[in-house]
């Protein structure tokens, strides 16, 4: 097999797409690189072809090599183990705009595997990953309507930026990452710092012809190597009976698809099928008639939906394409933790539990992109008994993604470490669920915060929007309808799922996926004003609840901050850290010392974390002559007494400077373990401090 590659100027690399050298066994095998970043990626289909499947078994599995960025793997095993984080994402990235362009009818299992084997800590990998993800399906005999292509885009000071570096991704106000194929965008994904509806639809603009650029030069790779298809396998056999079946359930299915809940709706639905079912249950006893009739029913249900929207713009539950279902919000719910929340939207439920933690509490990040902490954290939780099912308690692919869109959706509006030098830790526990519950957890997560007393700089809500079409004549999108704050049913049946999170003054979350080849700049701005009309009614009603930060929670840590001179910091940390261990023993706090002099006490208790300051500020400031101090009594002696005026730093008050009148004894005056008021009056030649009791100074001035 010769080597091929095709070649595109980027920004100041060069993009390569390159195969022929590598993994030749793969029915498919690109390698991308771009600039000092590269990634290998394969797929592969099972030898065996499962016939009637109604779904692509494909799966995306991304991995990063440590070596890739000239690095070992930090703790105990040094081998890359379970997907982090970040690798499902990227999975997640490459998978929701490749599955729809694969052929059920296939009938293979597909696995795409891209291996990031080259960082620079410059030029992206994700992007990169879905190019060569696309480019090795194409090429590939593997049946595949594509290709597709990502791109991010950034926007910094009034301007776009396509494909930014980490530098500038984390200098800008956006970062979207947007795909689709040369039609039309099918996903987009991102965050921002209150960006307009304007700059969001420019982005998507700046994306659209790097994108169908992108399609071109695979389409040239495919020119130039590109296999034959292997046939699809569809299936030979069709439902008997198919029109008198449909034509008895569509009345009946009619009645249950517009139930007043979830819940009765479901057994209304069950209830049609089966009635059906029984009535042909000997033709139905064959598996493969079972299974179209089960398509069928689906089909039906599809059909009924749509039109009863684009009709009569009623929707399953009765309302109207852009009304909100009820909501209520609560705070305090749970007696213990820092802040909690409940928010209720519809049958979709969340309780946010929101918890206050130390610098030492940050998630630490060992990846090939570089070590890095996050002092914010939300988690997602899916519970299976949230839509009344059971199974095991995991946290899966699509608990990470949910959890990012709320995460993101929400960073920008937390208090930087220097503003508020707590971790803040947020988990979204799914109570119910029927309809974006990552949007819910966006809305809870926020209340909870601010229950919490979390000074965030502005409120965040988020909303689902749905889109629902119909071609006329020549024209995919001749009539559509957007819905408002959709159902699951809406999001399973409709053409997209569009959720916007943001503040009253612009957008901070984003994420779109597609069904159809694409959607008209048209929609997506009335699905855009639409959306803010929805975020704007849900802040309203979350602002009835709260709508500022409430006093810090008497159970959080209590953090104070301090500036000690540089040159200080190895008298505070002491040999092998003997001295800040003691002070950490002895007041229950923890302490932490900046290279710049910062220093952040922790304490369970106010208490305990004054005590803690006054003894750092005693180690590292150098007492003031003149300066009245509020000094312990240590030692008593024949000519004085020694009292200490900062923590480990001791003064003699002679007895001739304990009054004005003539003292016989120390002790006549002064008791060990006595407060007093003392004023340095001088440190001498051998650093020694001389003090004079206050009381002795005033009678002086009398």
């Amino acid at each position: 097999m010769s080597i091929e590659r095709v070649t595109y100027q980027l920004g100041d690399a060069e993009l390569i797409l390159e195969t022929g050298k590598i993994g030749k066994q793969a029915n498919g095998c690109v390698y991308a690189q771009w600039g000092g970043a590269a990634v290998i990626a394969t797929i592969c289909a099972s030898s065996s072809v499962t016939e009637g499947q109604d779904f692509v078994p494909v799966t995306v599995e991304y991995n990063e090599k440590f070596y890739a960025a000239g690095k070992i793997p930090g703790g105990f095993v040094k081998r890359e183990s379970r997907p982090k984080d970040k690798e499902i994402l990227v999975s997640r990235l490459i998978d929701r705009p490749m599955r729809p362009l694969f052929e059920p009818s296939f009938g293979h299992e597909l696995q795409i595997v891209p291996t990031c084997v080259s960082a620079d800590g410059v030029h992206t990998q994700d992007i990169l990953a879905v190019l060569a993800a696309s480019a090795a399906t194409c090429i590939s005999d593997i049946p595949f309507h594509g290709p597709i292509a990502a791109c991010r885009v950034g926007y910094k000071d009034g301007k776009y930026i396509i494909n930014p570096t980490f530098k500038e991704i984390e200098e800008g106000d956006l970062e979207i990452v947007v795909a689709g194929t040369k039609d039309g965008f099918t996903m987009v994904e991102g965050g921002a710092k209150e960006v307009s509806e304007e700059v969001m639809l420019g982005a998507l603009a700046e994306a659209e012809k790097f994108i169908k650029d992108m399609c071109a030069l695979q389409e040239e790779l495919v020119a130039k190597c590109g296999k034959e298809k292997l046939p699809l396998n569809p299936l030979d056999v069709t439902l008997e009976n198919a029109e008198a079946i449909e034509a008895e359930a569509t009345p009946l299915l009619k009645v249950a698809c517009f139930k007043d809940s979830k819940i009765s709706r479901g057994i209304a639905i069950h209830d049609a099928i089966a009635q059906v079912k029984a009535n042909h249950a000997e033709q139905l006893a064959d598996e493969m008639q079972a299974k179209l009739f089960a398509a069928l029913m689906d089909d039906i249900q599809y059909k009924l939906l749509r039109k009863s929207i684009l009709d009569e713009g009623v929707r399953v539950d009765g309302r109207k394409v852009d009304e909100i279902r009820p909501i209520t919000c609560e705070i305090n719910v749970l007696p213990t933790p820092h802040g909690s929340a409940l928010f209720t939207r519809g049958e979709t439920q969340s309780l946010a539990v929101c918890t206050l933690g130390t610098a030492m509490d940050e998630q630490t990040y060992d990846d090939i992109d570089g070590d890095r902490s996050e002092h914010f954290i939300l988690h997602y939780n899916f519970p299976p008994y949230s839509v009344g099912e059971t199974g095991k308690l995991t946290t899966g692919r699509r608990e990470i993604g949910h959890g990012n869109l709320a995460r993101r959706s929400l960073a920008a509006m937390v208090p930087s470490r220097e503003e508020f030098p707590y971790t803040v830790r947020v988990v979204s526990e799914i109570m119910e669920s029927n309809g974006s519950s990552s949007q819910a957890s966006t809305c809870g997560g926020c209340l909870s915060m601010l229950a919490a007393g979390v000074p965030m700089k502005k409120m965040v809500a988020g909303i689902a929007m749905g889109l629902i079409t119909e071609p006329e004549g020549d024209n995919p999108y001749g009539r559509y309808a957007i819905l408002s704050d959709i159902l699951g049913e809406e999001d399973h049946l409709g053409d997209m799922d569009f959720k916007v999170a943001g503040t009253e003054d612009g957008i901070t979350g984003f994420q779109m996926d597609i069904k159809i080849a694409g959607v008209t700049t048209e929609i997506m701005k009335k699905a855009m004003e639409q959306a803010r009309a929805g975020r704007m009614h849900i802040l309203g009603k979350m602002k009835e609840c709260i709508d500022k930060p409430a006093a810090l929670s008497p159970r959080a840590p209590q953090i104070l901050t301090m500036k000690i001179p540089v040159d200080k910091i190895g008298a505070l940390i002491g040999p092998g850290g003997k001295n800040v261990k003691a002070l950490c023993a002895q007041y229950g706090v923890t302490i932490n010392t900046d290279d710049d002099g910062t220093v952040t006490i922790y304490g369970k208790t106010g208490i305990a974390a004054e005590a803690a300051k006054k003894a750092v500020k005693g180690i590292t400031e150098d007492p003031e002559v003149g300066t009245i101090y509020q000094g312990t009594v240590k030692r008593i002696m024949e000519f004085g007494a020694f009292v200490e005026i900062l923590p480990g730093k001791e003064g003699l008050c002679h007895i001739s400077k304990l009054s004005r009148q003539r003292v016989s004894k120390v002790t006549d005056v002064l008791s060990e373990g006595q407060q007093i008021p003392v004023k340095l009056l001088e440190v001498d030649k051998q650093g020694r401090l001389n003090l004079s009791y206050i009381d002795a100074l005033e009678e002086e001035k009398k």
